[in-house]
């Protein structure tokens, strides 16, 4: 199963080598917010990450901090609160994404994931990454689908979101970010899904099956109970007394059990046992007629 914060913790995990890199992944953290001269987030490890950034790349920050005192004031201990991260005006704003190269896409794709509010839906693969600002929901969109991965964006109680659904849609989004615990996690919960699935599956159609056989073979003994006791039983072929015979002797046995025992084939069990339910209606039509 996925988990946001697992997903985020990998995330932040992981310290790009390049310095394109780094500076694409705090572009990414800065993309977020609507302001570009501090990163803010919920999340301690998001924080860190952007002073991490900002420090590799000789970018003067100043934090992390609440975002404001009397906003902590008025929460209730162990709470959690935005901090902020406050960063050279206009630290990267030079950096482009048309201009970017695949790594550095790659990078500014885990700094959005790590500073986006991300939900994973219960019902089935579906993550969602919440924003304040339309525009940027739908640049996000068009970057995504340039890397291949189909998303769509709605808005919801006044914030832009950015959802993917579809487990294979999920895993390349993961699989851009870097997060490959995480997706290993993912697939293997897929497969799991898929197995059990598949397995409820086959047990339904199994089940489906024997009920149509047990109804099956009862029409069967019903009608060639009817028959001996109207004695038209012995009067009929051979072939038919052979397989009622069998039919009584296995009352639970599948055509195919039938066929073996008979050695003859199962379109041939089945034609004779058909023959025998229709003789029996017809010889309780008659019936029925007569005591009309």
């Amino acid at each position: 199963m996925l988990v946001a914060s697992e997903l985020k913790g990998e995330l932040a995990r992981i310290h790009p080598v390049r310095a394109c890199c780094r500076r694409a992944e705090l572009a990414g953290l800065l993309f977020v917010d609507r302001r570009a001269d501090a990163v803010s987030t919920l999340d301690h490890a998001t924080a860190r990450v952007a002073v991490q950034l900002a420090a590799s790349l000789g970018i003067p920050a100043a934090g992390p901090r609440p975002v404001s005192s009397r906003t902590v004031a008025r929460q209730a201990p162990g709470s959690r609160h935005h901090l902020l991260v406050a960063l050279e005006p206009d630290a990267v704003s030079d950096w482009s994404w048309e201009s970017a190269k695949a790594c550095d896409r790659r990078a500014f794709l885990r700094g959005v994931l790590l500073n986006a509010s991300v939900s994973v839906g219960g019902g089935g693969p579906h993550v969602e990454l919440v924003f304040r600002d339309a525009d940027r929901s739908r640049q996000l969109v068009a970057h995504l689908a340039e890397l291949g991965v189909r998303a769509g964006s709605t808005r919801r109680r006044g914030r832009q979101v950015v959802y993917l659904k579809g487990g294979e849609q999920i895993a390349m989004l993961l699989q851009l970010a870097g997060a490959n615990r995480t997706l290993l996690d993912f697939e293997a919960g897929r497969v799991a899904r898929d197995v059990q699935n598949r397995l409820n599956r086959l047990l339904n159609a199994e089940e489906a099956n024997l009920d149509r056989t047990v109804r099956a073979a009862d029409r069967q003994l019903r009608a060639i109970a009817h028959l001996a006791r109207t004695a038209e039983l012995n009067r009929l072929p051979a072939s038919l007394r052979e397989v009622a015979k069998e039919r009584r002797r296995h009352p639970d046995a599948d055509l195919d059990t039938l066929a073996s025992a008979l050695g003859i084939s199962r379109s041939a069990v089945n034609h004779r046992l058909r023959r025998l339910v229709a003789l029996a209606d017809a010889s309780r039509g008659e019936e029925e007629r007569e005591r009309a």
